[in-house]
């Protein structure tokens, strides 16, 4: 009698919940991380910030992410994915709405410095229960869908504060605290979610890790597949011994030079566009409207090559991202159509890859430490977004052309990083994926490539509510 299999069966309607509602929580994080580029201006004319201040307000978000991801990502792997699942959105909903009442830029950027703690909590754990639920010929995909969910979180932040710019006085207090809204439908939604069976068997309850299984995929399912990927301890230290050192390096930093500049841009965009000539006021913003469309279809439009290749989607979206924003350096009086297209072009180009900032860190990990892997390096990334949200003001006070100049620079060195430490992961296992033994390399990867041809998937069995 054949067994279903994590690894090799189809998704089903569990897998696509559970993706969603991971995604969920990447929604509010770009809607809370974009939604402080609509209102920093209006608080910033409020307050009388200088540049210096409107960045603190900026980036103490990113800050709160650095240490949440170092912290909550540790815990996750201690304590379980299921509760921290739950407890960093039910953060987003009492941070997004104290958010109203505060009466000066200080207490903003406390609470900022919460919600970002939240994030990287968040951020830790959504790439790592998505997939360790999701089988192996689908994981890309999947989590394309649920990384993609970040951009569309970011581009209705920018709809929403567009659609109330008119509102009249302190308009930003309910910007910044209409977050609390989607937060609330995703904690509604994710009660219920199961425990990661993979996390369960590596702390020794085998009897509850079938049980999830059979209910995800019927009574013939079997742990067989995932025990290889469970034999892993939780020690914070192992990310920095052996292959794993390289792994966490290199994560880390593709990762930071990703969003340093599309953190900038995205929460300075209004005031960039109005720089390259843009109208102030309500056309800077409608423009940062289209341009966060183009990002949410570059991120979708990572679900065509991600099976094909992680580390030559990588390597291609580094480098046609530098081109576009070289041209607008380049150019010295680019007409606002000009400008849309190139930043529509630098969006979709890196976008397309923002899958793997979950792909990545859950596949070069094993179960005990992939939550502390993910959190750390989103932890680290967060510097550099952090800089970069913290200097963009000042460079654009300075020139907005130097400003795409160094985001141009930033995408090379992610480049030259990946292009040298840049493994390829797909087709293989969680477990093949991960192993510390070798790098994924030629005879792994075409092993794998003979398991696809020669295995046909469990098909989607009636799930057991």
């Amino acid at each position: 009698m054949s067994t279903a299999s994590l690894e090799k069966s189809r998704p089903t309607r569990t897998h696509w919940l559970i993706t969603l509602y991971a995604g969920g929580g990447e929604f509010c994080d770009g809607y809370i991380l974009s939604i402080i580029g609509v209102a920093l201006p209006l608080l910033t004319a409020d307050y009388h910030l200088n540049s210096f201040d409107a960045g603190v307000v900026g980036s103490a978000s990113l800050v709160g992410m650095f240490a949440g991801g170092l912290v909550f990502g540790y815990v996750t792997d201690r304590v379980g994915r299921q509760k921290v699942y739950l407890f960093d959105i039910a953060a987003f909903i009492l941070l997004s709405a104290a958010q109203f009442f505060v009466t000066d830029p200080w207490q903003l950027t406390v609470l900022r410095f919460l919600m970002g703690i939240a994030i990287g909590a968040d951020f830790a754990i959504a790439g790592t229960i998505a997939s360790e639920f999701a089988p192996r010929d689908s994981r890309g995909p999947l989590l394309v869908i649920m990384v993609t969910m970040w951009s569309v979180g970011a581009a209705v932040a920018y709809v929403v504060g567009w659609a109330m710019m008119s509102s009249g006085h302190d308009v930003w207090r309910w910007m910044l605290a209409s977050s609390a809204i989607p937060a609330v439908l995703i904690l509604l939604l994710r009660f219920g979610t199961p425990e990661s069976p993979r996390w369960l068997l590596s702390k020794g309850r085998a009897k509850e890790a079938e049980a999830v299984l059979k209910q995800m995929l019927g009574p013939d399912a079997s742990l067989e597949d995932l025990e290889a990927d469970t034999a892993s301890r939780t020690r914070y230290g192992d990310i920095f011994r052996g292959a794993y050192l390289r792994r966490t390096v290199f994560v880390s930093v593709f990762w930071a030079c990703q969003l340093l500049p599309i953190y900038a841009i995205t929460t300075y965009e209004p005031t960039i566009l109005s720089s390259f000539g843009l109208a102030d006021g309500n056309d800077s913003y409608l423009g940062s409207v289209v341009v966060q469309i183009f990002f949410v279809l570059g991120s979708l439009s990572g679900i065509l090559v991600i099976n094909k290749g992680r580390r030559t989607l990588l390597l291609w979206s580094f480098g046609l991202s530098a081109i576009p924003l070289l041209c607008l350096a380049a150019l010295a009086h680019p007409s606002p159509a000009v400008v849309i297209v190139l930043f529509a072009a630098f969006g979709v180009a890196c976008f397309a890859s923002q899958c793997l900032q979950a792909i990545y860190p859950s596949e070069l990990f094993p179960t005990g430490v992939r939550a502390t892997a993910n959190g750390f390096a989103t932890g680290i990334s967060r510097v550099g977004a952090a800089i970069g949200t913290w200097g963009a003001p000042v460079v654009l006070d300075h020139s907005t052309r130097l400003a795409m100049f160094l985001g141009a620079v930033i995408c090379a060195i992610g480049w030259g990083t990946s292009y040298i430490l840049a493994p390829e992961t797909s087709g293989l296992t969680l477990a093949d994926a991960s192993a510390a033994d070798t790098d994924p390399g030629p005879r792994r990867r075409a092993r794998a490539r003979r398991d696809i041809s020669s295995t046909t998937p469990s098909p989607a069995v009636k799930e057991h509510s």
